[in-house]
């Protein structure tokens, strides 16, 4: 079945309220990834304004030690919900399935409400952005029900860490 390979992720928490022991869902977010084998390089907690949000998913992208960035919060349709404009830019490749696959699985539990999710993802670059809902369901839902599987190798037919050589770009000699 082959190796797991670890991969370092980031974690930010997008909330104008909420402080680290508050934060149950960026707290379940590093919980998740922790116990897979991955190594939480950074955590952090920004208020709902893009320029906060778009700084942090932005350094991160940057930094070569974060090959996953999952967010929480800011997913919704209010004005203060804006976590998909922060990050949008920054993509390279949009991801449509993983918004698509986390509101139909959403659908079991909260119904047509569902719709109010801009759950998203994209490659930015060479890092893997996922946009989660606030919520801890939502997040639980993401997390187990797709992100564990796609950030394990092992996982057929395949999966977001088998690509990742094949979208680093060669080291310039």
């Amino acid at each position: 079945m082959g190796q797991f390979v670890a991969v370092g992720a980031a974690v930010l928490t997008v909330s104008d309220t909420r402080t680290i022991e508050t934060d149950r869902s960026g707290a379940l977010i590093v919980e998740r990834l922790q116990a897979m084998g991955h190594a939480v390089i950074d955590r952090r907690i920004v208020v709902d304004e893009v320029e906060a949000i778009r700084a942090a998913v932005a350094g991160w992208v940057h930094d070569a030690r974060v090959s996953v960035v999952i967010t929480t919060g800011g997913t919704g349709v209010t004005f203060r919900d804006v976590t998909p404009e922060a990050v949008a830019p920054l993509g390279t490749r949009h991801i449509p399935g993983f918004g698509e696959l986390f509101r139909m699985l959403s659908y079991r539990d909260i119904g047509t409400s569902t719709i109010q999710s801009r759950a998203e993802a994209w490659l930015c670059g060479e890092t893997f952005v996922f946009v989660l809902p606030g919520s801890t369901g939502a997040v639980r839902l993401g997390m187990d029900e797709i992100l564990v599987q796609q950030l394990d190798i092992r996982h057929k037919p395949c999966n977001f860490i088998e690509l990742l050589p094949r979208i680093r770009r060669p080291a310039q000699e």
